[in-house]
């Protein structure tokens, strides 16, 4: 392999921001030749992921050293250091310490214990890594916030990232104001837990507060939300969702059932129409927007009373964009001790309807946009995404990078097409 170090991103958006501010403490510590893999716990699957994937470069690489990190790593170290291909164990905290990046290099590895896992539940604080951006040259993502003071019954992921931890407005706001002089048109904030953003600072700010600020003293030209828990929407965000054009109208919504019942068990905070009132509420303030939303198929005790609940959720929240997610019991979850499991089979055939509703969704979102004009961030020549994110290819090739207003002209697939105006 080269001298660089290669590193293998798995599991959500967070994970792929934390690998580009990795390789930038493991290019300032001097670190070659190594594997690096970024693991997600988020289901057993995922699990059994990364050990196929730390099992494969080690087959193709079998002398340099292979370090594992992520979500998966910091909930349960001591079964990646008793792979044979593993060298060395890194937490979620510890990945981000330069020091830690100084410990691999060759001249002290050998010397560093093969674990360096500490209790994620302790730490207090989440920076905010400076990097550039990563994806394209046309979009960044700043994390703003880690960690979730939440235990829903099904979700293994505070265990490996910790209580909610907020990065400082104005260490986010300077971060926006360099990358947007870089040229960036497009700013994402990203988070575990986005809306539970300023509970831990001082005079408890809301998420609505920061995205305020941020469009006041940025000039960034579009402003994106990754994910939110629509039950902890506040006032100001309603107020900017409303009233700022530079804050798109996308947002994805954790709302993982449409059934009163199940959502209790899931110790979820929000009843079926606390979503419907919020995405009605939304739309009314700004009638371009769109929705997406993760749903979970096959919850323990999940009739075809509950299922259907939830199908019927696609159609009253109008939501567009669907993440179906079979249920899968995580150990160490309580949902996993939940007897009156649903089979298999019924649980994938339940997700391939939902999936199939949210495809007639998005066919209807794609014919709604015909002979409209739209705002397209070009994230390749010949590929952008509109407002609402969604795909439209050009036959001409673009500036990437650059906003173009273009006219929507029909579909291709999942995608819209458009000429520049």
């Amino acid at each position: 392999m080269t001298d660089a170090p290669r590193f293998t991103t798995l599991g959500c958006r967070l994970n792929a921001y934390e690998t580009e501010a990795m390789k930038r403490l493991a290019a300032d510590a001097g670190l070659t030749d190594a594997m690096i893999v970024n693991t997600c716990a988020v289901t057993s699957e995922a699990v059994a992921k990364a050990r196929k994937e730390i099992r494969r470069l080690r087959r193709d690489n079998p002398d340099a050293p292979l370090i594992v990190t992520g979500c998966a790593a910091q909930i349960d170290p001591d079964s990646f250091a008793a792979m044979d291909e593993v060298t060395h164990v890194i937490g979620n905290t510890e990945k981000m310490a330069p020091e830690t990046w100084q410990r691999l290099t060759p001249d002290f590895i050998g010397d560093t214990p093969r674990v360096l896992v500490n209790d994620i539940m302790s730490v207090e604080e989440t920076a905010g890594h400076l990097i550039d951006g990563f994806g394209t040259r046309s979009r960044a993502y700043v994390q703003v916030q880690n960690g979730c003071d939440h235990r829903c019954t099904f979700c293994i992921i505070p265990y490996g990232r910790g209580n909610s931890r907020s990065v400082p407005a104005g260490v986010v706001v300077d971060q926006i104001k360099r990358l947007v002089q870089e040229g960036y048109n497009e700013v994402v904030l990203t988070g575990v837990d986005l809306t539970s953003w300023g509970a831990d600072l001082p005079g408890e700010p809301r998420l609505g507060d920061l995205v305020l600020r941020i469009l006041r003293l940025t000039d960034v030209p579009r402003l994106r939300i990754s994910s939110i828990d629509s039950i902890e929407a506040d006032d100001a965000l309603m107020q900017a969702i409303a009233t700022e054009p530079r804050l798109m109208p996308h947002l994805h919504l954790s709302l993982q059932h449409g059934h009163d019942l199940i959502l209790k068990r899931m110790k979820r905070r929000h009843l079926r129409d606390d979503a419907i009132r919020f995405c009605e509420e939304a739309r009314a303030l700004r009638p371009d927007m769109t929705f997406g939303a993760d749903i979970i198929a096959g919850f323990p005790t999940e009739t075809d009373e509950h299922f259907d609940a939830s199908l019927r959720l696609v159609e009253d929240c109008g939501l567009t964009w669907l993440h179906v997610f079979p249920y899968s019991a995580r150990p160490g979850t309580p949902a996993a001790k939940i007897p009156n499991r649903v089979d298999g089979t019924t649980i994938r055939e339940r997700a391939a309807r939902l999936r199939a509703a949210g495809d007639a969704a998005v066919a209807r979102h794609l014919a709604a946009q015909d002979g409209r004009t739209a705002q397209i961030l070009m994230e390749a020549p010949d590929m952008g995404r509109t407002e609402q994110f969604t795909e439209v290819t050009f036959a001409a090739p673009q500036p990437t990078g650059r906003i173009v207003a273009a006219r929507i002209t029909g579909t291709e697939g999942a995608r819209l097409t458009a000429m520049p105006l």
